[in-house]
């Protein structure tokens, strides 16, 4: 079980040190309802089929505060570069805090800025800072979202001007450093977009080292009227390291959302992706592809909230389960009673390669208005035997056969990566995941 004292202990060292503030109010509100619900349990129905628990049996993961700033190097972050990162703002957090020292922020200061979080809530920011961070725990209750709330410190805030499009993407690299013990990483940001804004935002993952890591991650965004995000998530990290990460946006004013979640590798997961559109007219895209092999679990929950009318949303998930791997889907849609005219659909579809590999899903509608078109459904089946066997007549050996029919699977998922190099990455990583040489 996990000592809720052990956290405590930290917790007050870390108040001790900045007692005052609004972040400071938010933190203590976090941890009071981490002392109460502690780290959610397969009761929990949201964690019904995902348990983290036992990640924390017997371990004492190594806070990043403990050792005062880590020391990593432009080598070590080279093993994690995205391409086109020559022409990018790079954003680099190492064991949950920002690294200023490490980034490179190349947009103009009248585009993008970038500050810790503790400096935006002293300053011109406070008033966004005030209004916009914690929103995600109105929908996330449970103690693990809690648990990072009541250690915000090294964060970031990142605003994006008024009717500025970013001629250089958003890179955010997540290094965890567990090659001398385990290690606990919470990184927290939250990025406001302006009116007429547009960004693309990247984040990727990487533990150095052989003993566990624990990335807890929450990342809050707001968009504004006229705004658009583009929002990819790639994680590819070791065995581990296992990993909640949670992705709340928030559409303030009428704007477009696309967001991708590619999930390759890895110990526990959890992804939260949760769409709250509060302006009418609001679309959104979410899609997500996790190609899961060894004893990786990945645990997809989607919410899109729809709360005025005449929103468009649209969720595609995929998952192809080999090994012993399981995956899991359970997305969520909510038409509250004045967002009439919704338009929202969701599909998961699933592929298992073993008998030993599991999928849970479960698709959801929550419909309080009357003037609606919602659907949802999915499938969990094995591949195309009529398929195959044709790939196997033309003289095609039965693993490529596979391997082609796999990676066919997932093309209208890889479509949706709109930065031709980014898309090219992750296609590579894809084939290297299925074995398939260039």
């Amino acid at each position: 079980m996990v000592d809720v004292n052990h956290f405590k202990d930290r917790f007050k060292q870390l108040q001790s040190a900045s007692p005052d503030g609004q972040i400071a109010r938010i933190r203590l509100k976090g941890f009071d309802t981490f002392s109460k619900t502690g780290l959610p349990a397969p009761r929990n129905e949201e964690w019904k089929y995902t348990s983290i628990s036992g990640l924390f049996n017997d371990k004492e993961y190594h806070f990043a505060a403990d050792d005062g700033q880590p020391v990593f190097t432009r080598s070590d972050l080279d093993a994690i570069r995205l391409p086109g990162h020559q022409g990018a703002n790079e954003l680099v957090f190492v064991n949950g805090w920002f690294m200023p020292m490490l980034s490179a922020i190349r947009s103009p200061d009248d585009q993008l800025t970038v500050l810790p979080l503790e400096d935006a809530a002293k300053g011109i920011y406070k008033k966004q800072i005030k209004e916009h961070l914690g929103q995600s725990s109105r929908y996330i209750k449970d103690g693990i979202h809690a648990l990072n709330t009541s250690f915000i410190y090294g964060g970031v805030f990142i605003h994006v001007a008024k009717r500025r499009e970013l001629q250089y993407p958003v890179y955010l690299y997540h290094l965890s450093d567990a090659r001398e013990h385990h290690t606990l990483c919470q990184p927290r940001s939250l990025i406001y977009m302006e009116e007429g804004s547009k960004m693309q935002l990247v984040e990727t993952f990487k533990t150095i080292g052989t003993s566990d890591s624990f990335t807890n991650q929450v990342m809050e965004i707001v968009v504004n009227n006229n705004a658009l995000i583009e929002y990819y998530k790639i994680q590819n990290d070791a065995a581990n390291a296992s990993q909640v990460s949670t992705t709340h946006i928030r559409q303030i004013g009428r704007g477009y959302a696309h967001a991708v979640t590619i999930t390759l590798n890895g110990g526990i997961i959890r992804n939260n992706m949760n769409l709250i559109l509060e302006a009418a007219g609001n679309e959104a895209h979410l899609y997500g592809l996790y190609m899961l092999k060894g004893h990786t679990h990945a645990d997809n929950h989607t919410l899109v909230d729809n709360r005025e009318p005449g929103c468009l949303s649209n969720q595609l998930y995929k998952g192809i389960v080999d090994d012993n791997a399981t995956g899991v889907f359970n997305g969520k849609i909510m038409v509250q009673p004045q967002a009439q005219k919704t338009n929202a659909y969701q599909s998961n579809k699933n592929i298992l390669l073993s008998d030993n590999a599991g999928i849970n899903t479960k698709p959801q509608l929550e419909i309080f208005a009357d003037d609606v078109k919602c659907s949802h459904g999915c499938t969990v089946g094995q591949l195309d035997e009529t398929a195959l066997f044709y790939l196997r007549t033309r003289g095609i050996p039965i693993e490529n056969a596979r391997a082609m029919l796999l990676e066919a699977f997932t093309e209208d998922i890889l479509d949706q990566v709109k930065p031709k190099l980014l898309r090219k990455h992750v296609k590579q990583l894809i084939r290297e995941h299925l074995s398939i040489k260039k």
